[in-house]
């Protein structure tokens, strides 16, 4: 793939004041999705799990009877897999192939379904070091919108890359109605999840985004994440111990849901649904109050 498909036609930029001091991609005023679907953008460190949790959760929305639309904003694409058992191409490569022209592209080219009705969408990416993430996320949302797939869905789900949420892949954000934090019960997860929730109140701005709430993973325990939202003012909505099931859940390509039954796992995912249920209801908008990084460098750890 040539760097040029990626880097044309340039992204705008964002109105001033959209986060401080920073370049961030503008949303087109054309490309919006639907205000009867509930959009969701979730963040949190690299490798915390935000793939497994955006997986899970959107399984727990399809049982709870909604229609859901997942799309993996990772150059890896492998936000889906555990859905569709194989890594699907991406918005990027269909495009690559009718040479960005996105007339002669069908909805089966790039939207698979997925376990329990779940339709997959994986955005893809620029090659290391060069072109746009947000280039490739707005791609995605213009093709989705041009077939009706946002439109025709109750539920929309990115799982984005890691904790970068500046420039293009904070992108996600201006489509969303709620950002979701994923974290571990550690330092540098509550770190990373300081920053994301400053990228969230920067684009609130602008944008009708806002935090939705914090989702502990992959933790035995939550004193940590609990101290740090009450000194900023979040609220965790769920909370995923470090289970072996989870681990395995991944490695057989499969959901939790398709897991076989122990009672750990029914309690996973009955807080799964809870989760779903909860979000589907909606809650108050969290307006935290993000430490500077010296500052919460100093509150993290144990007495």
């Amino acid at each position: 793939m040539t760097t040029t498909l990626i880097s044309r036609p340039p992204a705008p930029t964002a109105k001033k004041g959209d986060g401080e001091g920073s370049v961030q991609v503008h949303l087109d005023p054309k490309v919006q999705i639907s205000t009867a679907a509930k959009v969701f953008a979730v963040y949190g460190k690299g490798g915390i799990g935000k793939s497994t949790t955006s997986s899970n959760l959107s399984v727990a929305f399809s049982k709870l009877g909604k229609r859901v639309l997942q799309i993996g904003c990772d150059p890896k694409h492998d936000s889906t897999f555990t859905l569709t058992k194989q890594l699907m191409p991406t918005v990027i490569d269909v495009l690559e192939q009718v040479n960005f022209h996105t007339e002669e592209l069908r909805v089966e080219d790039f939207v698979f379904e997925g376990y329990n009705g779940v339709m997959c969408v994986e955005a893809g990416g620029p090659p290391a070091g060069t072109g746009c993430g947000g280039y490739v996320v707005g791609q995605t949302v213009k093709l989705l919108k041009e077939h009706h797939l946002l439109d025709d869905s109750d539920v929309v789900i990115f799982d984005v890359l890691g904790d970068v949420v500046c420039g293009g892949f904070a992108s996600p954000l201006q489509h969303a109605e709620r950002g979701l934090i994923v974290t571990a019960n550690d330092f540098d997860s509550i770190f990373a999840m300081n920053r994301i929730a400053a990228a969230i109140q920067a684009k609130s701005k602008n944008y009708g985004v806002r935090i939705g709430g914090v989702i502990a993973n992959r933790s035995k325990d939550t004193d940590q994440i609990d101290r740090f939202n009450d000194a900023i003012g979040l609220e965790r909505l769920a909370h995923f111990p470090d289970l072996d099931v989870i681990r395995r859940s991944r490695l057989k390509k499969s959901t939790l849901f398709e897991m076989e039954s122990s009672p750990e796992l029914e309690a996973v995912k009955d807080e799964y649904l809870k989760l779903a249920a909860a979000l589907w209801v909606g809650s108050e908008p969290r307006e935290a109050r993000p430490m500077k990084d010296r500052e919460i460098f100093d509150f993290l750890g144990y007495d």
